[in-house]
């Protein structure tokens, strides 16, 4: 009998299958199960229960098949439905030679197995596109190279400085660089959309919201004082959350009831033994010098990816549903977020980046997933695998920009449910640097951020989120992790 049921678990079902081509990643599905198989998997599941049901009056494996089916009816229904989707759904992958990105979409609940003819249901799922892997070898790119001065350590231990600093009441009023203390409305045709009663904001040139900019916010503020109303009109980008007003022009209000400056901390030892328990200032500007070469590593990256994406995705005209861009979107977003604090980013580079994915969202979520569709590809053309040695080191990385243990920082991405973003983003890499190993690279001059803008935290349009599967408090957690960077 156990011969039985394990060459009954690796049959074949005889399917029937129709895939319906929606678009290049769309597919509608019927499958059709034959009675025979459905019979075959009744049998299994009974058989198991004659040998191993306990039904008063009757010694085990001696009650009657029928009075089996009778009490346990409801049960093997279900259990026989599940197996004979579940069986179905790999074979068809299989045989079809589709490549899922999503899971199949339809009410399982709804779905009954007849009690006589075939078993048939219906899914829709999206799908991998069908392509040739374009050539990735010799490919011409530019790479930015910069030999770190100690001019350069010196302006990155002021950001670091900045960081740290405190604010103090400023009696002049306000220049570029200080800090304004306002409320926040944010009105279309005088109805409020979101308000901050009280934020405190740097003033530079730029401004960012989750899903707009203003342009010249240190003109805006020049001059202000504590009193002060200022009045400026600005657009929700397309990727506003409200559908609805997205692309409006709305009015906003700061009203300010402080100005503040920075102060900065001094760098002595006891400023540095805080930050990481370094000795002497010697092993501090070499630890800064290591992050700035790490996020130089991190731009080179980037660079090449940026370059790499244009040449491989110039003939990728597929058409991406809506609704995959959306899904996919919280992926680009954490992806971000890893990518960011493994590379040591501050937390303003951190916010100021994911305000632009807020804004332009759809682009990017695009962009990003034909970049992942060849990338994989390739991937799998080169025998590329993601070992637990990886996992480790990346989760490793991440751990010592936050300030975190490695088991806090893996059982967070484990909780999230990201371990898939960490598997693509490692095999991503090293396909990236797969390709740059046989790339002819011209370098460039690295050219220092300039920090010109300044990012809030918050949406003008909504007090939603834009993704909601990554809360705000996802933002400032891994903002205040990067933050630790010199931990």
């Amino acid at each position: 009998m156990e011969n039985e049921v394990a060459e009954s678990e690796v049959q074949k079902l005889n399917l029937n299958v129709d895939v319906d081509v929606k678009s290049s990643c769309e597919r509608h599905v019927k499958i059709e199960i034959s009675r025979e198989d459905v019979d075959r998997y009744y049998d299994k599941e009974y058989d198991e229960l004659l040998q191993n049901a306990a039904i008063p009056g009757f010694r085990p494996g001696k009650a009657p098949r029928k009075l089996i089916e009778k009490r346990f009816r409801n049960d093997v229904n279900e259990r026989v439905k599940l197996a004979l989707i579940q069986d179905s759904l790999v074979q068809v992958d299989e045989d079809e030679k589709m490549t899922p990105i999503s899971e199949p979409t339809f009410d399982v609940k709804a779905v009954v197995v007849p009690t006589e003819g075939p078993f048939i249901y219906e899914y829709d799922i999206e799908v991998r596109p069908t392509f040739d892997v374009p050539n990735w070898k010799g490919l011409k790119l530019e790479k930015p190279v910069r030999d770190f001065s100690s001019e350069d350590v010196d302006a990155a231990i002021k950001r670091i400085q900045t960081r740290y600093g405190s604010l103090e009441d400023k009696d002049s009023p306000a220049e570029t660089g200080d800090y304004i203390v306002s409320k926040l409305v944010f009105e279309l045709d005088g109805k409020v959309l979101s308000q901050a009663e009280s934020e405190t904001i740097r003033i530079r040139p730029t401004l960012t919201f989750h899903d707009c900019s203003i342009d010249n916010f240190d003109k805006l503020m020049k001059g202000v004082a504590p009193g002060d109303v200022r009045k400026t009109k600005l657009t929700l980008s397309d990727e506003a959350v409200d559908e609805n007003l997205r692309g409006k022009e709305i009015d906003a209000t700061f009203e300010v009831s402080g100005v503040k400056k920075l102060v900065l901390p001094e760098v002595d030892a006891d400023f540095i033994r805080s930050l990481g328990g370094f000795e002497d200032m010697g092993d501090f500007r070499d630890m800064v010098l290591e992050t700035l070469n790490r996020q130089l590593e991190h731009e080179q990256q980037q660079t090449a990816r940026r370059q790499i994406a244009a040449l491989l995705t110039a003939d990728a005209n597929w058409e991406l549903p809506p609704r995959l861009l959306e899904s996919q979107a919280t992926r680009e977003y954490q992806r971000a977020i890893y990518e960011l604090r493994r590379s040591g980013f501050s937390d303003e580079q951190i916010i100021r980046q994911l305000n632009f994915l807020r804004q332009n969202s759809k682009a990017t979520t695009e962009q990003a997933l034909k970049e992942h569709f060849i990338l994989e590809a390739i991937a799998e053309s080169a025998n590329i695998s993601v070992e637990d040695i990886d996992y480790e080191t990346e989760i490793a990385l991440i751990a010592a920009q936050s300030g975190e243990s490695p088991r806090r920082v893996r059982s967070q991405i484990e909780k999230e449910g990201s371990l898939d973003v960490l598997r693509n983003q490692i095999v991503e890499r090293k396909v990236i640097r797969m390709i740059m190993d046989s790339a002819e690279f011209t370098e460039v001059p690295y050219v220092m951020e300039e920090l010109d803008e300044e990012a809030v935290d918050r949406a003008a349009g909504s007090v939603e989120e834009t993704i909601p599967e990554v809360s705000e408090e996802e933002a400032k957690e891994a903002a205040r992790a990067a933050a630790e960077t010199n931990k």
